[in-house]
């Protein structure tokens, strides 16, 4: 079941662009004021949302999941190690949020094996 929800995730998000080439061109003024409103990348910390299992479970187990319930989430390998994180999050208070939010849906879940831990990713220089 997890799989046939994966491949039809997969399916809608591929279709998602099509058709747009015509309707998406922009007028030069207007894609002035759009980039004049994206903001710059924060210069202090940013935060991630590790989740980890306390048992062993395939990382695979667990992403899939976390992409079924919502959670957009990157696999990175750290020595030898693959961990999970969600983010980054701009501010502290942001992960909490959203780390309120993953307990609420490992709790309504019924998985009790898994934790999640906010953690400081150093700021790029």
């Amino acid at each position: 079941m997890r799989k046939m929800a994966l491949v039809i995730a997969v399916l809608a998000l591929a279709g998602c662009g099509e058709g747009k080439e015509a309707s998406t061109q922009k007028t030069p003024s207007s894609a002035v004021s759009v980039q004049a409103s994206v903001p710059a990348p924060a210069a202090g910390p940013q935060w991630d949302l590790e989740v980890r299992g306390e048992t062993t479970q395939a990382v695979s187990d667990l992403s899939g999941w976390l992409i079924e319930h919502s959670f957009v989430s990157n696999v990175v390998r750290e020595n030898g190690k693959d961990r999970i994180l969600l983010g980054p999050f701009g501010s502290k208070a942001e992960a909490e949020a959203r780390q309120a939010d993953l307990n609420a849906a490992l709790t309504k879940a019924k998985k009790m094996n898994i934790e999640s831990l906010i953690i400081e990713r150093p700021a790029a220089q």
